[in-house]
């Protein structure tokens, strides 16, 4: 079954085709939201959230439209919601630092000297304490522009502002990590 389908499926009230979905788009969605809220655990509970609600208003949904950003967007902005609640920063350390720390080393396992391997664990732990001390409005952006590819336009969607705010917090997200990273780089 196909998302097609399985919406068309949804609309009709067969819960059943929301687990096709589910399949489809957990992982980015859990990854997002991880590297929103920078725990796991709440994760995990703004996806399973964000799929419940994308259930109860499929009526809303626009099928000429892919489902993936409207259900991104959902998380986004309920990972978004879960950081404020918990009003701390939460320490990328933590188990959802370890998954981040898998997923990267998946994507850039290229060479295994053992050297590469030093530096490139030392710069993504630099990195990752550079976001860590991003606000979650701006550590989102720059999850939603850098690691999920979306243009300003989609960021201002799913984030329900104007491009202009989108821009904003990326120039201030980037000079504060510039500033925070320019000692690694030097």
């Amino acid at each position: 079954m196909d998302e097609i389908e399985a919406i068309a499926q949804l609309k009709e009230g067969n819960v059943s085709a929301l687990r096709t979905l589910i399949e489809m788009y957990q992982v980015p969605a859990v990854q997002a939201a991880i590297l929103i809220t920078q725990d796991r655990a709440v994760a995990e509970d703004v996806v399973q959230n964000a799929f419940l609600r994308s259930y109860h208003r499929i009526e809303q949904f626009d099928t000429s439209r892919p489902y993936r950003p409207w259900l991104l967007r959902i998380v986004v902005n309920d990972a978004l919601k879960a950081v404020a609640k918990q009003k701390r920063l939460v320490p990328l350390d933590t188990q959802a630092g370890s998954i981040y720390h898998q997923l990267i080393e998946r994507l850039d396992a290229t060479t295994t000297e053992p050297e590469d391997v030093v530096q490139r664990n030392e710069l993504r732990d630099e990195i990752k304490e550079a976001i860590n001390k991003l606000s979650p409005r701006q550590r989102a952006v720059i999850i939603l522009h850098y690691y999920l590819g979306l243009s300003e336009r989609e960021i201002s969607d799913k984030l329900n502002c104007t491009p202009g705010t989108v821009k904003w917090h990326l120039n201030i997200a980037r000079e504060r990590l510039q500033t925070l990273l320019f000692p690694v780089v030097e």
